[in-house]
């Protein structure tokens, strides 16, 4: 026993890991245990783990139906700082990486004795309406994108995550595809044979899982703990947008070019204002509240028309003054 011990001890040490480190490394085992402290969560997980291991005949090793039914409630009624640990856990080694593999039970609601053809799993999931529904959601939010850091529409993160995890208790059931820790590949329970000219079409389907960078940075982010502050749910700007040509409001009819807002502030007005921002007390945000049709004074209601002032008479005050001396001078 002594002799064990020491022998473990060396080996440790020889790695250079940290034995008390290595003992509590696999986080998906403590996403279990986190579930089991709450009620909700064991009693939602213990339901879905009961009915997909429940075998019905030699023929038929569960229920997918109602696995896949149970597997939704837990989703979605279970809070997500639950479920996301356990779907989405970080692991350093492949007894770990099985274990989150194993966490939605694939033996019933992912694996099945042959693999249908992607584009026929698709047509299947089309027909459901909230199957349809969990899938649009999936390719909006999680559609790679080469204009954010993180490859995601809008740097969210939550919302990828949270549609992966939605499309979870239907045939379209995606999963980890094996035991490796770092490599991750996704996928639903699928291939592209016999896509026949549909082929292209079939793979470019099936990459959006196996080769979306977006899912796959957001699962890493999620599991290392690195998401925190990149996934707003409301992002101000777009990292790496191209910059957008505005175009040139047309100007009234008696503006020339030469107004005295330049196109520098213009662009800064609308800037502001689709970006729903507030303007400071800068000297140049202040000019946003003017525009080109419409004079506001800031920090008073009054509204002066354009070229109004003491020095310069409007044209219906002009007409007046006119018929009032025609009148005076007639009699």
């Amino acid at each position: 026993m002594i002799l064990a011990n020491i022998f473990c001890l060396l080996f440790f040490l020889g790695t250079g890991a940290d034995p008390a480190v290595s003992a509590k490394s696999n986080h998906c085992l403590d996403a279990a245990k986190a579930c089991n402290l709450n009620d909700n969560c064991k009693k939602l997980r213990s339901s879905y783990i009961s009915i997909c291991n429940r075998e019905i005949s030699p023929a038929e090793r569960c229920n997918r139906r109602k696995c896949h039914k149970a597997l939704r409630q837990f989703f979605d009624r279970v809070p997500s700082e639950y479920t996301y640990r356990m779907l989405f856990c970080s692991c350093q080694d492949q007894a770990c990486a099985e274990r989150r593999r194993q966490t939605i039970l694939p033996s019933c609601s992912y694996e099945d004795k042959e693999k249908p053809n992607c584009l026929d799993l698709r047509s299947v999931c089309r027909t459901d309406h909230l199957c349809r529904s969990r899938l649009a959601d999936f390719h909006a939010n999680c559609r790679a994108s080469y204009q954010t850091l993180t490859s995601c529409p809008a740097d969210n993160y939550q919302a990828c995550l949270g549609s992966y995890a939605g499309m979870i208790g239907f045939d379209m059931t995606p999963n980890y595809v094996d035991s490796s820790p770092t490599g991750i590949v996704v996928s639903p329970w699928c291939s592209c044979r016999g896509s026949g000219n549909m082929e292209e079409e079939c793979e470019k389907f099936l990459r959006d899982f196996t080769e979306n960078p977006c899912l796959r940075n957001a699962i890493q982010a999620f599991g290392n703990g690195t998401d925190v502050n990149l996934s707003p749910k409301n992002p101000s700007f777009q990292a790496t947008q191209a910059p957008r040509v505005e175009k040139a409001p047309s100007l009234p009819d008696d503006l020339s070019d030469s107004t005295s807002l330049g196109t520098s502030v213009i662009s800064t007005c609308t800037s502001v204002q689709e970006q729903g921002l507030k303007a400071n007390n800068s000297k140049e945000l202040s000019m946003c509240f003017t525009e080109l049709t419409t004079n506001i004074i800031p920090g008073s209601n009054k509204v002066i028309k354009p070229n109004s002032g003491p020095c310069r008479a409007t044209p219906s005050a002009a007409l007046t003054a006119v018929s009032f001396l025609m009148l005076k001078l007639a009699l």
